[in-house]
């Protein structure tokens, strides 16, 4: 597994427990205003920073006092050896969330037939009809549906979530999405922030661009059982 690094503890990533958080290099997608651009593409990443050993290490070192562990990315689910990482990691009694951009159904169904992990938050990019723009690239729209629909049905806790990006999204994409998952149990906006994205050019296109997160919180409402607003600090 090529690691991009570890958080030791969090009570941030995996909602309602002490975790760690563990990054995986390398993503599918190339959306512009990712804030983990160092992990996207591999290339550009040739050195971990922590190795397997060492993740493992500290995680049977915190045994009893971890409730979890997070991976994210990147995006886990491109990796071979990532059901074999989780069952690791389920092997030391940890819960597991794993975080995912819905870009490889066939993986998430292994992982979902195999009862592996206790949490799957997926992002949902935008609406359907604009999911190649904020992704950067083209890609197979059923791939994600096929995704949406393993997760709503599979009976683990989960989440879905968008960063929201003025410029990129629009009223409409959300109102879409609404009707898309509809009767999703949980879904999240995320506020957007220009710090260190994939592509900074990006910041001319959301110069001078708002959205109101509560005005969409309201759109979605009708559609969601729980619509929820995470700041970015």
């Amino acid at each position: 597994m090529k690691l991009g690094g570890f958080q030791k503890m969090t009570m941030i990533d995996y909602p309602g427990k002490l975790a760690a958080t563990v990054f995986t290099v390398g993503c599918s997608f190339r959306c512009s205003f990712c804030h983990n651009p160092e992990l996207v593409i591999p290339a550009q990443f040739p050195k971990p920073n922590n190795s397997e050993a060492e993740f493992f290490a500290h995680l049977s070192r915190r045994k009893g006092k971890l409730e979890g562990v997070c991976i994210t990315g990147g995006e886990p689910t491109i990796q071979p050896d990532i059901i074999a990482f989780i069952k690791k990691i389920k092997a030391l009694g940890f819960l597991v969330k794993l975080d995912s951009n819905g870009s490889q159904p066939e993986v998430l169904k292994k992982i979902i037939a195999e009862k592996l992990v206790d949490f799957i938050a997926m992002d949902i990019k935008s609406s359907q009809k604009n999911y190649n723009k904020a992704i950067g690239l083209k890609f197979d729209i059923k791939k994600i549906n096929q995704s949406v629909k393993m997760i709503m049905a599979s009976g683990i806790d989960y989440e879905f979530r968008t960063t929201v990006v003025p410029g990129i999204h629009s009223e409409q994409d959300f109102e879409e999405i609404g009707q898309w998952i509809k009767g999703a149990k949980s879904y999240f906006l995320q506020e957007y922030r220009e710090r260190h994205i994939l592509d900074p050019k990006l910041k001319s296109q959301t110069a001078g661009q708002t959205l109101d997160l509560q005005k969409i919180k309201k759109i979605l409402k009708p559609d969601l059982k729980n619509v929820g607003i995470r700041e970015n600090n």
